[in-house]
Formats: structure tokens, C-alpha cells, sequence
């Protein structure tokens, strides 16, 4: 594809010679002459004076000037609002997708009499198993050795990879996408303690919902509700390792990264955003556009959309306060 070709395809404004040649996309540290880049986080705008890359994607607040470079080369730009939104693009055109499954049923694949399968675009894959009365949208992509228990609910357009499990009556929306080794709707965690000190489980009766527009990374576990259901509203995206427990309602549009933890009945708003490795107790409230930064532990409802941190979540400013005051504390000492 000519340069600006790609400049155009994304919207941008070419400084440089339109007539340059890229066949690919690299990373601006070892993007070769034939390869675009792009530069969306000011972390790596050091790299800008050594790359070999044939152009770079950057915002419209980028001025190359101000970087030296080790040759007497000048590198072509693309000049757009948001960079990565703009790699996301050049990336789809220059990577297309490869088809995962075949269209159709496997012969492998277990599928019982009663399951509604729609007949458009269906792809089940070898060793899956579909259970009775489970209902399957269009478009739909099962992979191989997944299951799907009874009752359970796909919409259209949902994609889901190897070695999943659909726990009987979990409802999940259209265009979502669950990697492997994940787990939807395995019974939540609740046992009575006996007066002899022994436990009886508490039965699990609800199921999870998934809207649509959702994406679970490999090995989460979302659990059923007790009584009611599990909620993960529209838009919401899951990294990998994540604990959803029984009961948990997260909003639409929030984000959590890997090895995070929800226990029972905690309520997340919208446009959240929860760093890696972050503890949240039950029965509490998030409210909409909080930030929880990389191993917070939440013990109590938030009420104030803001960054928070610590050992006990609060306003990240104040943390780093106590912490510059201990700091100052210890080196008085």
C-alpha cells in the first residue's frame, strides 16, 4: 500500500513522500523501511530519533523537530487525533482475520435434540457439547472441546474459543467474545456454618448474564448468582485471571485487569477502571468512573468518582501524602 494510501485509509495528514511503499505494521523500536509505527504513548516518543520505520503514526501535537536524529534521514508522519485508535484500523487491513472453525457442525460434536441451533454461520467445533434446550444465535463460533449446559443462551455474532465451560441457564448477548479456559456460571461461593463446626453449601439457584459487547480473557470465573443473577453489563472488557463471584453487578464500559477479585454482591458502576491484582470486598458499592490503580483492596463503598490507591482504598493524593510523610518520618529518624 502506498503512503498515502494509508493516510487516507485513517484520516490523517501526510508530511512526507506519499509514494514510499509498506507492506506491514511494527513496533517503532524495530519497525523495518517497508513497515508503519505509530507513537500513542509519550513513553516511547524516545524512540522516534532511531527508527528505521517507513512512517510513523502520531498525534497531531507531535513535532518531530524536537528530536535528533541519528541520521540525516526524514521520517514520514501521519498526523492524527488518536494514534492508536488510528494502528487499531491499519492493523485490521494489514492482518485480516483468519477463519477459526469451519462453517458448520463437527462430527465430533455432541448436540442434543432439543438445542435451537440457528442455521446461518453456525460453527461448532470437534468434541463440543451442546446441551438440551441451549439456544444459539447466528454467526456464532463454538470451538473446539467447549461445552454448553442445559438452558444456557448465545445471541448472534459471539465467539468463543477452546475449553470454555456455559454453566445451565447462563444468558449471554451478542458479539462476545470468552477465551479459553474460562468458566461462566459455576456455583458461588456460600456455605452455612453448622453448630458442630462442619458447612453445608448454600445452593446456587441464579444464573450469570452477559450483555453485549463484552469481552472475558482466558481463565475467569464468573460465578452464578444465589438467588437472582450475576450481571456484566455492556461493553464491559475482562483481562485474564479475573474472580467474579456470585451476585456481582459490574456497569457498562468498565475495565479489569488480570488476577482481580470481586466478592459477593458488590455493585461497580459505569467507565470504571480496575488496575491488576485489586481486592474487593462484598455487599459494597462502586459508583460510575472510579479508578482503582494496580493492588488497590477496596473494604468499603466508594461513593466519589476519582484515582484511587492503597492498602485501603482512598484518594490516590492522600496516599501519596501518608506515604511522603512516613518517608520523611524514617529519614529524620
Amino acid at each position: 500500500m502506498k503512503l498515502q494510501d494509508v493516510a487516507n485509509l485513517i484520516g490523517g495528514e501526510l508530511i512526507g513522500d506519499g509514494d514510499i511503499e509498506v507492506t506491514g505494521i511494527g513496533k517503532i523500536e524495530s519497525a523495518k523501511p517497508s513497515e508503519v509505527t505509530f507513537i500513542s504513548n509519550p513513553l516511547y516518543e524516545k524512540f522516534f530519533s532511531g527508527t528505521s520505520a517507513g512512517a510513523v503514526i502520531v498525534s497531531r501535537r507531535f513535532i518531530s523537530s524536537q528530536y535528533e536524529r541519528f541520521d540525516d534521514r526524514v521520517v514520514p508522519l501521519i498526523k492524527v487525533e488518536d494514534p492508536y485508535l488510528a494502528f487499531l484500523e491499519l492493523l485490521d487491513k494489514f492482518s485480516p482475520k483468519t477463519e477459526l472453525q469451519k462453517v458448520g457442525i463437527d462430527e465430533t460434536a455432541v448436540v442434543c435434540e432439543s438445542a435451537v441451533i440457528s442455521n446461518e454461520e453456525v460453527r461448532i467445533g470437534a468434541h463440543a457439547f451442546i446441551g438440551a434446550k441451549v439456544k444459539i444465535g447466528k454467526r456464532v463460533s463454538i470451538l473446539p472441546n467447549t461445552v454448553i449446559l442445559t438452558g444456557a443462551e448465545i445471541g448472534d455474532d459471539v465467539l468463543i474459543y477452546p475449553n470454555v465451560t456455559v454453566y445451565n441457564g447462563s444468558m449471554i448477548g451478542s458479539r462476545v467474545i470468552i477465551h479459553s479456559g474460562t468458566v461462566i456460571g459455576s456455583d458461588g461461593f456460600g456455605q452455612a456454618k453448622n453448630p458442630d463446626g462442619t458447612f453445608q453449601k448454600i445452593p446456587q439457584k441464579g444464573i450469570v448474564v452477559i450483555e453485549d459487547d463484552v469481552e472475558i480473557g482466558s481463565n475467569c470465573s464468573i460465578d452464578r448468582a444465589t438467588i437472582g443473577e450475576t450481571i456484566i453489563r455492556k461493553g464491559v472488557k475482562l483481562d485474564n485471571m479475573i474472580q467474579i463471584a456470585h451476585n456481582v453487578e459490574i456497569g457498562e464500559n468498565t475495565v479489569i485487569a488480570s488476577q482481580s477479585g470481586i466478592a459477593g454482591s458488590t455493585k461497580i458502576g459505569k467507565n470504571c477502571m480496575i488496575g491488576g491484582k485489586v481486592g474487593i470486598v462484598g455487599h459494597i458499592s462502586i459508583c460510575d468512573g472510579v479508578i482503582l490503580t494496580a493492588a488497590t483492596n477496596v473494604s468499603k463503598s466508594i461513593t466519589k468518582p476519582g484515582l484511587y490507591s492503597g492498602y485501603r482504598a482512598q484518594p490516590q493524593m492522600n496516599e501519596l501524602k501518608q506515604e511522603a510523610i512516613i518517608r520523611r518520618l524514617l529519614k529524620n529518624k
